[in-house]
């Protein structure tokens, strides 16, 4: 646990009693000099509680801890590793968390009453990219003979599912299921993966929850289950499963301890997906709406700074995050994928400067074309059991994703002159979506203005008038 600390505004440690309460008088000071500006006012709550799991994308909580600028927005935090996605979301439900790094499709899939309810918003998406896909050696020694390879010997990427269809078939005719593991039910990692099975022509299975069926495994080719993150690597090398979506350092783990091969990232199945989100309740924002704005600067500014002169304070972060008390992976291991590279099979490490974005690509603003993917990947599987018109997605989207608290906070910063105003999208002519998108594995585009057309482009998943 990381344990609160009191305003770091010299650089310089002092005695903790003495530095509160100075620290303090002189936050105020600050305060009242700042009035005339955009700054928020005064934060109603202090004292916070913030939940993380061990994946390198909690980075800008961590780098806000440590860069101190929580602190200065007057902010005094603790940090705490969750044991899975679902504590988490329930200690941000029933006010054990103030905020939490989140599964973007959590705050989501919570105010739709998927799972426990409740209404969770986001002013705050935390990364693009960022996850990938490993299958253990077995398996991938049997996709290897279907996957073409350069003039140096090495596979072409990206890898499709197609070659994994095969060896998934082969299980099928021997009556032995094909497990795969994903983090949570309404995880970036399971809707990717299902999108790559799918996009080789492997089935993935369905939900029914109107039936009772949140196994999602209903007519599947490969067998979903949850695993969390930590453990993936243990659960593949006691052939629990065959491979895993999973975010870093977990696929990295793998190949240091030689038990699988990562086959493809998530920037390779869409290029710069929405990864993590920050959650808090609704509550908490129209409770304490100067804090909201304050956490979001301070989050802002840990994401530039991860970003800042080409990723030059990755290595600083990589050591920061492999501390026990945060990611707690070898310092290697993490540098292996956060700071440029990702190695796939051992050996074949490859340059993927965007493996991690925090910042770059307006990644930190919420838009609803990102929140309503999640919603088309809800409906495709069948999460949500019934069709929807256009106008449901984006009014979910509206309630959850909050652009309007991270604009405030953003033209804060800027007038302040702590954050340059051309990283950011035009807050008077942005309208939360993104340009359609081309750059999935599939090659299906993707335009958040028409969610029902998206669907119906697939050849594997619910459609309009289907219903399990």
């Amino acid at each position: 646990m990381r344990q609160a600390r009191p305003a770091r505004l010299t650089g310089k440690k002092t005695e903790p009693l003495f530095s509160r309460f100075a620290s303090a008088l002189l936050l105020a000071v600050i305060f009242v000099y700042r009035a005339a500006t955009a700054e928020p006012g005064w934060p109603e709550k202090e004292e916070l509680t913030f939940g993380f799991i061990k994946l390198t994308d909690m980075a800008p909580i961590a780098i806000a801890y440590e860069k101190g600028y929580f602190e200065e927005e007057g902010l005094y935090v603790t940090i705490e590793a969750q044991a899975n996605w679902k504590v988490l979301l329930d200690g941000v439900i029933d006010g054990r968390l103030d905020g939490a790094h989140m599964l973007a499709g959590q705050p989501l899939a919570a105010t739709i009453g998927y799972g426990t309810e409740a209404h969770i918003i986001t002013p705050f998406s935390m990364d693009l990219n960022g996850n990938g896909i490993t299958v253990s050696n077995d398996v991938w020694a049997q996709m290897k003979q279907h996957v073409p390879v350069q003039d140096d010997g090495r596979p072409v990427h990206p890898i499709k599912a197609d070659a994994l269809k095969p060896v998934v078939d082969a299980f099928k005719a021997d009556g032995k299921p094909f497990n795969m593991g994903m983090v949570f039910p309404v995880s970036t990692h399971n809707y990717e993966l299902r999108y790559w099975l799918a996009a080789g022509g492997i089935h993935p299975g369905y939900y029914a929850p109107h039936k009772g069926d949140t196994s999602g495994q209903i007519d599947a080719d490969a067998l979903l289950s949850v695993t969390p993150p930590p453990q993936m690597p243990a659960t593949l090398e006691s052939g629990t499963i065959y491979g895993y979506c999973v975010g870093e350092p977990w696929n990295q783990q793998a190949v240091f301890k030689g038990i699988g091969v990562p086959v493809v990232t998530d920037y390779e199945i869409w290029k710069n997906n929405p990864e993590k989100v920050f959650g808090i309740t609704r509550e908490f924002a129209e409770k304490y709406p100067n804090t909201t704005v304050r956490i979001v600067r301070a989050l802002i500014r840990a994401a530039i700074w991860l970003d800042a002169n080409d990723n030059a304070n990755r290595p600083e972060a990589v050591k920061i995050l492999s501390q026990s008390n945060y990611v707690g992976a070898d310092y290697d291991v993490i540098a292996n994928s956060m700071t440029g590279t990702f190695e796939y099979e051992k050996g074949d490490k490859r340059d993927v400067p965007d493996f991690n974005v925090f910042f770059r690509y307006h990644a930190t603003y919420p838009y609803y074309s990102d929140a309503i993917w999640y919603l088309t990947q809800m409906r495709r599987w069948g999460q949500i059991s019934e069709d929807k018109p256009d106008d449901w997605y984006k009014d979910v989207a509206r309630s959850v994703y909050r652009p309007d608290i991270y604009a405030a906070a953003a033209r804060s910063l800027i007038e302040e002159g702590l954050a340059d105003a051309s990283g950011f999208p035009d807050f008077d002519a942005e309208d939360g979506f993104r340009d359609p998108q081309v750059h999935f594995i599939d090659g299906i585009a993707y335009d958040g203005t028409k969610p029902n057309d998206y669907l119906q482009q697939f050849p594997i998943g619910l459609k309009n008038g289907d219903r399990l």
